[in-house]
């Protein structure tokens, strides 16, 4: 019977010193499912930061897609007015050409013979020229006939505008119709850069056949870069010039950057049933090539919604919640989770849909997650 006394007090010691281990404090412990406790030393060394709801304002945005771009007068095709082939092509793409610069060199028999009408027609001017002029002189003396008179002016002037395309053919050539008059034929036209750009694409190498329909360079001037977007026909009515573009290049940088709507187009594509956006950059000096795919919201007006900063909201989604302050005395601060809906955000704030539940009271702004971590700890000491 002693035994068994002893024994039972033995249990009973046990029990009693495992309840004292059990109600040991921790920093932030929890009373209950929705409570969360805080010591005032803890929120202070935090930095935790009480506040209420405010007016902020919020973007309303249309979202779109396009391109980096250049206008058309910063663009141009290389091509001839006359077939030849390549002997000189020093230019790889990527390389920088001012105005003015050889780019391709190109060689055909037909240039010489072109030259050559020029020279022998240059010639025949002189003596249809002299010979105008005296059926002239003839003419009006009564001595020649009208006939004869009509005849060499028009052998003269016929000739003299047959001379004067021929010599427009050869500058649009690049060949100085002077040489040709003094006797200096060339087999060979160069082709020059009709703006300062980079080559963009080559299309022939040494010895190829052109054709005046081919484009054998194409030249882009990046100087001034701009946004194309494309707007569903929906949102036209929004547009209009001045308005903030945000974009990103997905494929290349995750950083945003901004333009501006500097033209709306006024005429919608019948098959897409979109229409085209013309934006400003803010920074030219980007780093950016002609025809990166871009995401772009173009910024149409602000609102001002009842929000929170993002800092004071943990959980996702429909799941998000805040800590509203229920209780701060004893040096102890006693947070209940409330649910809240979410909807636009910013970079610092998030709207708040059901803000009427919030309406007065004082809530966390800061170390929320701080105090979440906390009172997971405390549940895994617990358990």
């Amino acid at each position: 019977m002693k035994n068994q006394v002893i024994f039972l007090m033995l249990i009973l010691t046990f029990i009693s010193c495992k309840n004292e281990s059990s109600q040991e404090p921790v920093e932030a412990s929890t009373t209950n499912e929705s409570e969360i406790t805080a010591t005032k030393e803890q929120f202070e060394n935090e930095k935790m930061v009480l506040g209420k709801l405010s007016n902020q304002s919020f973007e309303q945005a249309i979202l779109t897609s396009g391109m980096i771009d250049v206008p058309p007068h910063n663009k141009a095709n290389i091509s001839t007015f006359m077939g030849g082939y390549v002997v000189k092509t020093p230019l790889l793409v990527g390389d920088r050409v001012r105005q003015g610069q050889l780019l391709v060199t190109l060689e055909n028999t037909d240039y010489v013979e072109l030259q050559q009408q020029y020279l022998e027609l240059t010639e025949q001017l002189a003596y249809l020229k002299n010979e105008f002029e005296r059926q002239k002189t003839l003419y009006d003396e009564k001595i020649s006939s009208q006939k004869n008179y009509l005849q060499a002016e028009s052998n003269y002037k016929s000739s003299l505008a047959h001379q004067n395309g021929l010599k427009k053919k050869l500058q649009m050539l690049n060949i100085n119709p002077v040489n040709v008059e003094n006797g200096q034929f060339t087999s060979t036209i160069n082709l020059y850069a009709p703006i300062d750009g980079n080559v963009s694409k080559v299309n022939v190498s040494n010895g190829s056949y052109v054709s005046p329909a081919d484009v054998i360079l194409e030249l882009v001037d990046t100087d001034h870069i701009h946004l194309e977007l494309s707007v569903f026909e929906k949102d036209i009515m929004h547009l209009k010039k001045g308005q903030t573009i945000r974009f990103k290049i997905p494929e290349a940088s995750n950083e945003t950057y901004e333009a501006e709507v500097h033209l709306v187009g006024t005429t919608i594509d019948e098959t897409t049933r979109r229409v085209k956006v013309h934006g400003h950059l803010k920074n030219e000096n980007e780093p950016f090539a002609v025809g990166m795919f871009v995401e772009a919201s173009i910024i149409t007006s602000h609102e001002e919604q009842p929000a929170l900063p993002n800092l004071a909201i943990a959980g996702l989604g429909n799941d998000s919640f805040v800590l509203v302050l229920s209780d701060s005395s004893n040096d102890v601060y006693t947070f209940e989770k409330q649910a809240i809906n979410v909807g636009k955000t910013s970079e610092t704030y998030t709207q708040i849909l059901n803000s009427e539940a919030l309406e007065g009271k004082t809530i966390l702004l800061k170390g929320i997650d701080k105090l979440i971590m906390d009172e997971d700890s405390s549940k895994g000491q617990n358990h």
